[in-house]
C-alpha cells in the first residue's frame, strides 16, 4: 500500500504477521578487614617523616535511582511494579565519554533510554553504586556490527565489591538492522525499494541522500541489546558494580546505557507437577528437547497436571503447541528455553520460512486453545532479521481462557503476537525485550484480554498493539506497563476496535516514526465504536519525527487514514513531559484529507510539561474538547490549527472548544474555536527538564 503526502509517494510499512521513593538511602556496612588493614597502612606511612601517603580512594557515588531515566516521584502509581532498580549510566562514575542528549534517528544516543549512555574504549570503565540489596543484574549495552554484518561478540568485564571478576560475553548479532522496511542485515546492501520517496531533513544524519548517491550503510538502527547475569549471591547496597571494557576487546567501543539491579527469589518448586526431565528433556541444552517437550506437555494434559519446568537450559528449536495445560518453570532467571532459528525445507501455509522456540496455541480456524497457563521460564529466541511471514515468536495462536505470567521473552520475532478470534487471555508481570518487531499484538478478534505490569524494551515495532483487523477487537486493557525505546513505530497502538483501555502506562523514548499512543484508523483495521478510554498515562520524551512526512508527531497522535475516528474517546489524567515536538496531534493523510475526521475527543485533566512545538497540532477536519489541560514550557504557539490545509474564510475544518479550566496560556480566546494558525514545520525549543508540578 501506498500513501501521498504533500502529493508525493511514501511507504506504508505493513504491520508483522504472523511506587518507589525518591532517594533511595545507602546503607552502612562494617568495614571489611582488608580495608581496616589498608587504614592502618596509610595511617603508618603517614607517621614516618618524608614519607608519601596515596590518597585514599574516592568514596563510591551515591545511586541515582531512576524510572525510564526519570525521577521516580514523578511517574508514581504508573508504569509495572518490577523486581529491580534501575540506574542510568549518564549519572554513574566513568572513565568513559557521556554521549548525548540526542533524539535523532540512527543514533546511538537517540535509541538509548533517556537519549544519554556512556561509551567505553577498550580499557575504560563505568561504576554504578547498587541502592538495594541485590543478587542480579541486567546491563543494556551495545558493540558495533562485523564489518560486513552479521555481529561481533566481546567480554565486558564485571566486578561487584571486591569479589573476583567474572566476564560477560556481548553480542551485536541481534542488533543492527539497516536501511529500509523490512530492513536487512548487510550494511552494504542498496536500497531494498528504491522507487520509495526518501526523505532528507536535519533530523536524520547525512547518510539520507536519494539514490544512486546513497551512502552506506543507510540508516542503521536498533542498537542495542540486553544481557542478564546472576550474581550467585546477595551483595549489599552500597556495594560498586565495576563494568569494563578490557584492554584487547575486539569491540573498538562498547556503550553502556544502563544497569538494573535485581533480587529474584529463590527458584521454585511445584511438588505434584509432572517433571520435564522424566520425558528425556536435557537441562544443559546439549540436546534437541521438542520431543521430549510434546511427550511432557501431552502426559501432563492427560493427567490434569501441571508440567515443571526446573532450572536449566533446554533447547527446543521449533513450537511447542500447547492445549489445556499448565507449564510452570523455576523463574525464568532459572529456566530457559532457547531454540535456533531453522530454515524450513518448504515454506508453510502461512508463508513461514523458519521456525523456532515458541508456546502456540491451535489456530483459532482449529477451535484454538484454551485454559492454558504459561508462568516463570524464559524464551530465547535467534530471530535476527525481519521476516513477516515467519511464525518465531516467543508465544502465539489463539489462548482463550489462558494466562501468561512471569515471564522472559528475548530475541524473538514478536514476543506474543495472538491470532484472534480469541478471549479471555491474562498477561501479567512479563519482561519482553529485544524484538525485531512488536512486543505484544492482539491481532483480529481478540476480546476480553488484557496485558498489566508487564516490561516491554527496545522493540522494532509497536511495543503494545491492538489491530481489529477483518474483526474487531473489543473489551481489552493494556494497563501499569513500562514501555521503553521502542525503535520504529509506538508505545502503545490501537487500530481499531470496540470499548479498549488504556491506562495507567509508563511510555519513554520512541525513536522513530511513531509515538507513546498512537489511535489510527490504518492497516485495515475496524472502526473505533463503543468506549475508548485512554487514562492515567504518562510519557516522556516521545513525539518521534515521522521521517515519511518530514514533520514531528504527538506523544499522544490520532490518525485518520482508512476512515473517519468519530468513537467515544475520553482521554483522562494523562501526563506528557517533555514531549520532543507536540503533545497531542490529531492528523489525516494528504490524499484522504477531505474524505475523513477526527471528532468527539474529549481531553480532561491533562498535564503538559514541556513541548518542542505546541500542545495541540491540528491537520484534520473534526474537533476536540479540552477541560482542566495545564501546560507549562510550551515551545510554540499552543494550538497549531491546520485543519485539513483549505485555509477558509470561516477558519479551520479542526474546531477546539474550551470547556473551561485550562490553565498556563496555551488555550488563548484567540484561538478559539478554529482560528488558523498553521505552521506547517515550526521551530524546535527543547523544554527544560519536567518537575513536579
Amino acid at each position: 500500500m501506498r500513501n501521498l503526502v504533500d502529493g508525493r509517494p511514501v511507504p506504508s510499512p505493513r504491520k508483522v504477521g504472523a511506587p518507589m521513593s525518591r532517594s533511595v538511602r545507602r546503607t552502612a556496612a562494617r568495614p571489611s578487614v582488608p580495608r581496616i588493614l589498608a587504614a592502618a597502612a596509610v595511617a603508618a606511612l603517614a607517621a614516618v617523616p618524608g614519607a608519601a601517603v596515596a590518597a585514599p580512594p574516592a568514596p563510591a557515588p551515591p545511586p541515582v535511582v531512576t524510572r525510564a531515566a526519570l525521577d521516580p516521584a514523578l511517574v508514581a502509581g504508573r508504569g509495572a511494579t518490577v523486581d529491580h532498580v534501575e540506574q542510568e549510566a549518564e549519572h554513574a562514575r566513568t572513565t568513559g565519554t557521556v554521549i548525548g542528549p540526542d533524539r535523532s534517528a540512527y543514533t546511538l544516543a537517540g535509541e538509548a533510554s533517556g537519549r544519554r549512555a556512556v561509551r567505553l574504549l577498550p580499557g575504560q570503565h563505568v561504576e554504578f553504586t547498587l541502592p538495594r540489596a541485590s543478587n542480579a543484574l541486567t546491563v543494556r549495552y551495545s558493540i558495533p556490527d562485523a564489518p560486513g554484518g552479521g555481529g561481533i561478540t566481546a567480554p565486558l568485564r564485571v566486578t561487584v565489591g571486591h569479589s573476583p571478576a567474572r566476564t560477560m560475553t556481548l553480542t551485536s548479532q541481534y542488533a543492527w538492522l539497516y536501511n529500509q522496511y523490512p530492513f536487512t542485515n548487510d550494511p552494504d546492501a542498496d536500497l531494498l525499494h528504491p522507487d520509495w520517496w526518501i526523505t532528507e531533513c536535519s533530523c536524520v544524519p547525512a547518510a539520507t541522500t536519494p539514490a544512486p548517491a546513497i551512502g552506506k550503510p543507510f540508516r542503521p538502527h536498533h542498537f542495542y541489546d540486553e544481557q542478564r547475569l546472576p550474581l550467585g549471591r546477595t551483595y549489599r547496597a552500597g556495594e560498586v558494580v565495576r563494568l569494563t571494557a578490557p584492554a584487547g576487546t575486539p569491540a573498538a567501543w562498547t556503550v553502556i546505557d544502563l544497569l538494573d539491579a535485581h533480587l529474584i527469589a529463590p527458584p521454585r518448586r511445584v511438588p505434584g507437577a509432572v517433571n520435564v526431565l522424566a520425558f528425556g528433556a536435557d537441562p544443559t541444552g546439549h540436546r534437541e528437547s521438542a520431543a521430549a517437550f510434546d511427550r511432557a506437555v501431552a502426559y501432563a494434559r492427560r493427567a490434569h497436571r501441571p508440567l515443571y519446568l526446573p532450572p536449566g537450559t533446554f533447547r527446543v528449536d521449533r513450537h511447542i503447541v500447547v492445549d489445556d495445560v499448565t507449564v510452570v518453570g523455576a523463574g525464568n532467571w532459572y529456566t530457559i528455553v532457547r531454540g535456533r532459528e531453522v530454515t524450513l525445507d518448504t515454506p508453510g501455509p502461512d508463508g513461514s520460512r523458519h521456525t523456532g522456540v515458541g508456546f502456540y496455541g491451535r489456530d483459532a480456524a482449529d477451535g484454538g486453545s484454551h485454559d492454558v497457563h504459561l508462568s516463570g521460564f524464559a524464551v530465547e529466541g535467534d530471530v535476527r532479521e525481519r521476516i513477516d511471514t515467519d511464525q518465531v515468536n516467543g508465544i502465539g495462536g489463539a489462548l482463550n481462557h489462558s494466562t501468561v505470567d512471569g515471564l522472559y521473552l528475548h530475541h524473538t520475532k514478536v514476543g506474543l503476537w495472538l491470532d484472534g478470534p480469541l478471549t479471555d487471555l491474562r498477561v501479567t508481570d512479563t519482561v519482553i525485550a529485544d524484538q525485531i518487531a512488536d512486543g505484544v499484538n492482539f491481532h483480529t478478534g481478540v476480546t476480553g484480554s488484557s496485558v498489566t505490569n508487564s516490561v516491554i524494551r527496545n522493540t522494532g515495532d509497536d511495543a503494545l498493539a491492538m489491530w481489529s483487523q477483518g474483526t474487531a477487537d473489543s473489551g481489552n486493557t493494556f494497563a501499569h506497563n513500562t514501555v521503553q525505546s521502542p525503535v520504529l513505530a509506538n508505545g502503545i497502538a490501537l487500530y481499531g476496535g470496540t470499548d479498549l483501555t488504556v491506562a495507567d502506562n509508563l511510555i519513554a523514548d520512541p525513536v522513530r516514526e511513531g509515538s507513546a499512543i498512537q489511535l489510527g484508523s490504518r492497516f485495515g483495521a475496524e472502526p473505533f465504536t463503543g468506549r475508548i478510554r485512554i487514562t492515567g498515562n504518562t510519557t516522556v520524551r516521545a513525539g518521534t519525527y515521522e521521517l515519511n512526512w518530514n514533520i514531528g508527531l504527538g506523544a499522544i497522535w490520532f490518525y485518520a487514514l482508512d476512515r473517519s475516528i468519530d468513537a467515544d474517546i475520553q482521554v483522562t489524567g494523562d501526563s506528557y513531559l517533555d514531549s520532543t515536538y507536540n503533545a497531542i496531534m490529531l492528523v489525516s493523510d494528504w490524499p484522504v484529507k477531505d474524505r475523513v475526521r477526527i471528532d468527539h475527543v474529549a481531553f480532561r485533566d491533562i498535564r503538559v510539561d514541556g513541548t518542542g512545538t505546541s500542545v495541540v497540532s491540528a491537520r484534520a477536519a473534526g474537533g476536540a474538547s479540552f477541560a482542566d489541560v495545564d501546560a507549562r514550557d510550551v515551545g510554540a504557539v499552543g494550538v497549531n490549527n491546520c485543519g485539513s490545509f483549505h485555509f477558509t474564510s470561516a477558519g479551520s475544518e479542526f474546531t477546539v472548544t474550551d470547556l473551561g479550566g485550562n490553565d498556563g496560556g496555551w488555550l488563548a480566546p484567540w484561538l478559539l474555536p478554529n482560528t488558523i494558525t498553521c505552521d506547517d514545520r515550526p521551530p524546535v525549543v527543547p523544554p527544560p527538564p519536567p518537575s513536579s508540578w
